[in-house]
Parts: C-alpha cells; sequence; structure tokens
C-alpha cells in the first residue's frame, strides 16, 4: 500500500491513514495502540460508534479529494506495546468494517 494521508482532518473526524492498495483500492485505515493488556485490547475501541465516525470522515475525505480508485475499503491496525521488553503485537483485520448507510 501507498500511503497517500496521515491524520487527515476535517470537522466530522479525522483519519489516521489514508492509502492506495496495489490494486487501486482506496484504504481507511484506523490505527489504535494500548500499553500492556490491563486496558484492554486495542481492538475492542473500535466499536461500531467509532465505526460509524471513520464513515462519516471518509466520506467527507471522498468529497474533497481527488481520489480516483475503483473501491474501497476499512481496516483496522492494533498494535500493543509491554513494558517487559517484549516485542510490541501488531494486528492488522483488513476490511474489518464496512460502510452502513
Amino acid at each position: 500500500m501507498r500511503v497517500v494521508a496521515r491524520n487527515w482532518r476535517c470537522p466530522r473526524g479525522e483519519l489516521d491513514l489514508v492509502a492506495l492498495d496495489s490494486d487501486g483500492t482506496c484504504v481507511f485505515c484506523e490505527v489504535r495502540s494500548r500499553t500492556g493488556e490491563a486496558t484492554g485490547d486495542p481492538l475492542e475501541a473500535v466499536n461500531l460508534r467509532k465505526q460509524a465516525q471513520v464513515v462519516r470522515t471518509a466520506r467527507n475525505y471522498l468529497a474533497e479529494e481527488q481520489i480516483l480508485a475503483p473501491a474501497f475499503r476499512f481496516d483496522v491496525v492494533a498494535v500493543t506495546f509491554f513494558h517487559d521488553g517484549r516485542e510490541p503485537r501488531l494486528v492488522h483485520i483488513r476490511a474489518a468494517f464496512e460502510a452502513r448507510s
């Protein structure tokens, strides 16, 4: 994927990453992180409310930017950092959720 925008903001919200996949798909990627496991999995933070906000912001992005893409999708990247020296755990979920009307 080729990143075309980072931390893109508008009054409706922010998009962490916008990328173009090798097939031309426009990918809106929500990134969440946590330090340790005591506060839960970062994936839990991408609930239905957050998904709806990302979709609204993505629609705004598509209306304002000149992105020609045959399709789009919503990915989620979750990163967990550890205090004990372990390597961070990274999970990338392609097409984690869909736009609802």
